[in-house]
């Protein structure tokens, strides 16, 4: 499709912001050169420390490989007021790492997210959460200020946007919660990053992904690529399984092999003549398979439905 790049990240090489999850350590070098080898184009950062924090040297490792830099994941305990000061900080600091370290011209995203897996009860019971498990709306305006606060921050010192990332197992995982954050912060400063795995699951089946695209069209700036097995959510339903145990039973699958109707989701972005990068990621951990050959697949079947 015409104006359409296709990236993959470090987390579907295993190496995952949760500590419960990683498992080998690819070397950033192994990672970049197999990424690039199965025909993606771009890479997002990954963790804090994985990939180089020299701009030239980041830089340099990307150049060679003919890869973009897409963005980068940092979470801040947003809820928290507290921590908006030193959110804030760290958020610019990964942003003044990506315009330095990007293309010329090329502007990578600054994907905001909550402090994901922290919460005990939001942990437990992803993809199954209640209105009885949301913020109040005291921490709604909270956590919305902190979002704006960071977002013009990013915006006014490196001249990137921000996207917010919802993601099971923190405070903005169900369509309804997406909806009112969307609500409380400014359009002109914050996106959406759609995760397509993430929505599928936190909606708990009762919305597709091409639904949600409609749903938030006018907020959506970015675009991952990500399924999750619904028999896998039902199985974690039934046995109470926390959102760690259920991502290592293989929820988020290789793609086309899950719950997402990706040939739908490709329809939306080709009626909405999206442009830029889509970042595919998988979570490929201990005993689910070697990353590198799951990483060509899920190209493959990008292809195959005119990716």
């Amino acid at each position: 499709m015409h104006g359409i790049k296709i990236g993959n990240a470090p987390c579907s090489w295993g190496t995952l912001e949760f500590a419960g999850l990683s498992g080998e350590r690819v070397p950033y070098e192994r990672m970049l050169d197999e990424l690039a080898a199965s025909g993606y184009t771009g890479t997002e950062l990954g963790d804090r420390g994985y990939m180089p924090e020299e701009p030239e040297a980041l830089h340099d490792a990307l150049a060679r490989r003919g890869l973009d830099l897409t963005g980068a994941f940092v979470p801040v305990r947003l809820k928290d007021a507290a921590a908006h000061v030193a959110g804030e900080a760290s958020a610019l600091q990964v942003a003044s790492l990506l315009a330095a370290a990007a293309r010329p011209g090329a502007r990578p995203f600054l994907v905001l997210a909550d402090e994901n897996g922290t919460d005990p009860v939001r942990t437990r019971l992803a993809g199954r959460i209640t209105p009885a498990e949301a913020l109040s709306p005291a921490e709604w305006r909270t956590f919305a200020a902190g979002a704006n606060r960071i977002a013009a921050a990013v915006r006014e010192q490196t001249g990137l946007r921000t996207v917010f990332h919802h993601h099971c197992a923190g405070y903005v995982e169900t369509p309804g919660e997406i909806a009112t954050l969307l609500d409380l912060t400014d359009p002109a400063l914050l996106g959406l990053v759609f995760d397509t795995g993430h929505y599928v699951y936190g909606a708990a089946g009762a919305e597709g992904a091409a639904e949600g695209l409609a749903r938030f069209a006018a907020r959506i700036w970015y675009v991952h690529l990500k399924d999750c097995d619904l028999q896998v959510a039902a199985q974690a339903r039934a046995e109470d399984l926390d959102y760690f145990a259920t991502v290592g039973r293989g929820l988020f699958c290789e793609l086309g092999r899950g719950s997402v109707d990706f040939p739908a989701v490709a329809q939306w972005l080709r009626e909405h003549a999206y442009t830029g990068y889509l970042t595919v990621e998988q979570d490929v951990l201990p005993g689910m398979g070697a990353p590198a050959l799951s990483a060509a697949r899920n190209r493959a079947y990008l292809r195959s439905i005119g990716l």
